[in-house]
């Protein structure tokens, strides 16, 4: 724009808006010199020259730009100090997970000692028990030998049993009862085939009626001598007694003839006449040292052998 002579720059925007208007060159009132002089007067104006207006910008924008700085150094200042803080806390995590790391490989060692060390003692275990059990079959097998022995050794004996004790009782007392006793049933006996007798001793004192062993000189005679023994009792309402042997006081005590057994068979005979009395087993008897069973008359003989298959036996019914 050109004004008596001279350029001047556009104003900005603000400066228009602050700048008053100038009327035209054809108003009644105006002249080329006061134009001229309000034109000067607008542009000498410091707050309305385009050098202020940009000066302004310019502070405006060097404050934003310290702002930014301001807030970047800060930020970076958070950042640094959480990074710092951070890696503070990584170096203690890592010292804890290295301090874990030994504590569970510790732990892996120990385990794996103590499941090599489990496995050795279960090889051991198994081991033990492999020969506890071929122990205990051996253990069967010599308790049968000596079972055998015994009742070979006692094949030919009888005992006499609930037999009265007297104060004086000598083994002559003792033979006059089995002589006594043969010539009641009816089966002689020689006092020469009388290989010993004596009284069982007591492990209780005071008892009085310990049983009498008969050793005999051969089992054919104790076989007769038990067979004439039950005969007589089969024979005779009044079943054999201590007058019977001799006896002139307690006479009418019962006296029972039966073959040796050793201590298993004895118990096993015990079990076995309790299994009769429950009326499952018709007969029940012994013969040669061993015990017998029999349910019925047409039914085969069992042999009782152990404690455990008379309670298999009481099971099975």
């Amino acid at each position: 724009m050109e004004s008596n002579g001279w350029w001047s720059p556009l104003p900005s925007d603000s400066a228009k808006k602050d700048t008053p208007k100038l009327k035209p060159e054809s108003s009644k009132n105006s002249c080329p010199g006061a134009a001229n002089k309000e034109i000067h007067r607008s542009l000498s104006d410091p707050d309305l020259s385009p050098l202020s207006v940009r000066s302004k910008k310019r502070t405006r924008d060097d404050l934003l730009s310290s702002d930014l700085s301001d807030f970047k150094e800060e930020m970076k200042s958070m950042i640094t100090s959480l990074l710092t803080a951070q890696e503070r806390e990584m170096k203690k995590i890592g010292t804890s997970l290295k301090e874990i790391q030994s504590t569970n490989q510790s732990i892996e060692a120990a385990v794996s000692f103590l499941s090599a060390q489990n496995e050795e003692y279960k090889k051991k275990i198994e081991t033990l028990e492999k020969n506890a059990m071929e122990d205990k079959k051996y253990i069967t097998v010599l308790e049968d030998k000596i079972e055998d022995l015994q009742i070979t050794s006692r094949k030919s004996n009888f005992e006499l049993k609930n037999v009265p004790k007297e104060n004086s009782e000598s083994k002559e007392n003792l033979v006059s009862m089995v002589l006594k006793l043969s010539e009641t049933i009816g089966c002689q006996v020689n006092k020469e085939e009388i290989k010993d007798i004596y009284r069982v001793r007591s492990k209780k004192e005071g008892t009085r009626s310990m049983p009498i062993v008969v050793e005999t000189s051969s089992t054919i005679l104790k076989t007769e001598f038990l067979k004439c023994c039950k005969t007589y009792n089969m024979n005779h309402k009044n079943k054999l007694t201590a007058k019977h042997l001799g006896f002139r006081t307690n006479v009418d005590t019962p006296i029972y003839v039966s073959e040796q057994l050793t201590a298993k068979g004895s118990r096993l005979h015990f079990l076995a006449r309790d299994l009769q009395k429950t009326k499952r087993y018709k007969y029940c008897w012994t013969a040669y040292g061993k015990v017998y069973l029999k349910k019925h008359d047409h039914s085969p003989v069992i042999t009782v052998r152990s404690e455990s298959q008379v309670q298999q036996l009481i099971n099975e019914d």
